[in-house]
């Protein structure tokens, strides 16, 4: 792969008129993301703790910006380092704030297409699919029998980055069906699995393969798209990047957060930091001796609170320790990722590894597991099952010449019109199967554009509960 083809500025349309206007087409595409209603509606969507009250707690939208903010910062680090030790020679100096700049839109973007409730809203719609789909019949026989292999996998592995692609490229209508009409280099990068649902192989060892990255409805502009880059199959090299500043941005945030809803405390902080600490570290960076000694120092100068002067400020200390290990883990691997064979994430092998396993280990059952998440998942399961059998129910015979009832009039009325116009536009032509499953897309669709309180709202009113 070549900077050249994978920094391609071009658009599925391209404009041709040439204002005075002396921003990057990177640039222009950060504009036209933080004025979308879909990138608004994430500052009302769970990021962990849903409808939560507290103003402290993460949203998908804060969580996004710090994405966007760790993946500029690293694209800054790993442009200069491979500008400084010429890794390459047709990475010219322009491209670093390239790079920068796609990597700060993409931030933005890689998780605009999550449904609410966040990923246990995924699971929800996934399990719902695959408990109705092969009893469901449409026109006497079961859905899951008329649908593709293909189609069938896209709904049974319902993914939150497939659904991203699929409103930014189709969905979010502004002038055409071009959706947000971004650059071909922006939208591989949020492309974090280059496979289709027939394509997952959670046991080959390579990340690319784990999920899907794109619905056979995307298909043609999956392939459009990774042509122009010159990415085909392979993973696009800032997705590795993309994926390491999501990754740090949650697994911290998970802790900050955790920490002040009172699920860890300074002391079990400590306690798993024991788990990973090493003899003989020397210059080597010590979270455990780092978190002690903020707390020693917070006590020396008399602070009300040093757990948690310790606890916040060691937050910010590993964030900028787990850049360093991402920006070597990408730099030492640079031909294997250019050529499209590095199969891991960038902290595999660095000394940041460790600390990000615990992490992620530690917010699973000290958060994640836990009786009051599993409360408030038991709650967002009835809302997302109720949604999708009253809207699947609706759909299913819309745009044929059964006659629908009163009420499925009416809900098929409360899907945006966006989202319909999408949906005969390109269902023109297809078969009935294939007009079936776009069908079905269309309720993920409307279900995935919701915000946690409207769903929580429309189930309300649906039911009756006022």
């Amino acid at each position: 792969m070549e900077w050249s083809t994978l920094l391609s500025a071009r658009r599925m349309r391209e404009s041709s008129r040439k204002p005075a206007d002396f921003r990057s087409e990177f640039e222009k595409d950060y504009h036209r993301i933080i004025g979308s209603a879909s990138f608004r509606r994430l500052q009302d969507k769970t990021q962990v703790f849903p409808l939560d009250k507290s103003d402290f707690i993460r949203t998908r939208l804060t969580h996004s910006l710090e994405v966007s903010s760790f993946g500029k910062s690293l694209g800054q680090n790993i442009g200069e380092n491979i500008l400084t030790y010429r890794k390459d020679a047709g990475f010219a100096p322009c491209m670093k704030e390239d790079i920068c700049n796609i990597l700060q839109c993409a931030g933005l973007i890689h998780d605009i297409g999550n449904p609410p409730f966040g990923h246990f809203g995924e699971i929800a719609i996934r399990e719902w699919f695959e408990r109705n789909l092969p009893v469901m019949e449409y026109f006497g026989t079961p859905i899951a029998e008329i649908l593709t292999p293909q189609m069938r996998e896209d709904l049974y592995h319902f993914e939150g980055n497939a659904q991203a692609l699929r409103l930014v490229t189709k969905l979010h209508y502004l002038v055409d069906e071009n959706g947000m009409n971004l650059t071909y280099a922006l939208l591989n990068t949020i492309i974090k699995y280059p496979v289709p649902s027939t394509g997952i192989d959670s046991t080959s060892g390579n990340i690319k393969d784990k999920k899907m990255g794109y619905y056979l409805a995307e298909e043609d502009i999956f392939k459009e798209i990774t042509k122009e880059t010159g990415a085909f199959t392979n993973r696009h090299p800032l997705t590795y990047i993309l994926e390491a500043a999501d990754d740090l941005a949650y697994k911290t945030a998970d802790i900050e957060d955790a920490f002040v809803k009172g699920y860890i405390s300074y002391y079990t902080l400590a306690a798993e930091l024991k788990k990973i600490q090493k003899p003989g570290r020397g210059s080597e960076f010590d979270p455990l001796a780092r978190l002690q000694s903020l707390y020693a120092w917070g006590q020396g100068k008399g602070i009300q609170n040093p757990e948690e002067y310790a606890v916040k400020n060691w937050i910010v200390r590993i964030q900028g320790f787990l850049i360093n290990c991402a920006t070597y883990g990408f730099t030492s691997h640079y031909d294997q990722i250019m050529n499209g064979t590095f199969q891991h994430d960038l902290f595999c092998g660095t000394f940041g590894e460790d600390l990000m396993w615990l992490l992620g280990d530690m917010a699973y059952r000290r958060v994640f597991d836990t009786m009051d998440i599993y409360k408030m998942e038991m709650t967002e399961s009835v809302i997302l099952d109720y949604l999708m059998d009253r809207l699947v129910h609706a759909v299913l015979y819309y745009d044929t010449d059964v006659k629908l009832d009163t009420i499925d009039r009416r809900i098929i009325s409360f899907i945006s019109d966006n989202y319909r116009s999408a949906y005969l536009n390109q269902s023109k032509g297809k078969s009935e199967a294939e007009k079936l499953y776009l069908r079905l897309l269309l309720v993920t669709d409307f279900v995935c554009g919701m915000t946690d309180s409207y769903a929580k709202r429309l189930y309300q009113e649906l039911k009756g509960i006022l």
